[in-house]
């Protein structure tokens, strides 16, 4: 699975940006579709994640009814909506994919088997 994601940029606080993860191969029914980010000096951490054959979706409290994670079935897209953006928010962004996940896994970041490039997202004070 080659995973390739867009959509970053400059944006005001309080504004709006929707990040695209592309996703080339197979994805299997149990595979999971996260988003976690990087700041500077930071560790990575989780964004957000979806299981792909159930739609569910898992979010980190920092962006819970902020950010909003879908899927576009037929894309093999996975998209991440960020609403409200905040300073803290400034991060490099990457998608990644997990082969098989679950409720239990989908959070933690030694599980994803696959990671696109980043994609920067900085939000101006």
């Amino acid at each position: 699975v080659q995973l390739q994601a867009s959509g970053g940029g400059l944006v005001q606080a309080g504004g709006s940006l929707r990040l695209s993860c592309a996703a080339s191969g197979r994805i299997f029914n149990n595979s999971g579709l996260g988003w976690f980010r990087q700041a500077p000096g930071k560790e990575r951490e989780f964004v957000a994640a979806l299981i792909w054959s159930l739609g569910s979706t898992y979010y980190a409290d920092s962006v819970k009814g902020r950010f909003s994670i879908s899927r576009d079935n037929a894309k093999n897209t996975v998209y991440l909506q960020m609403n409200s953006l905040k300073p803290e928010d400034t991060a490099v962004y990457y998608c990644a994919a997990d082969r098989a996940t679950s409720a239990h896994t989908v959070r933690i970041k030694r599980m994803y088997d696959y990671w696109g490039k980043g994609t920067q997202v900085t939000v101006s004070s």
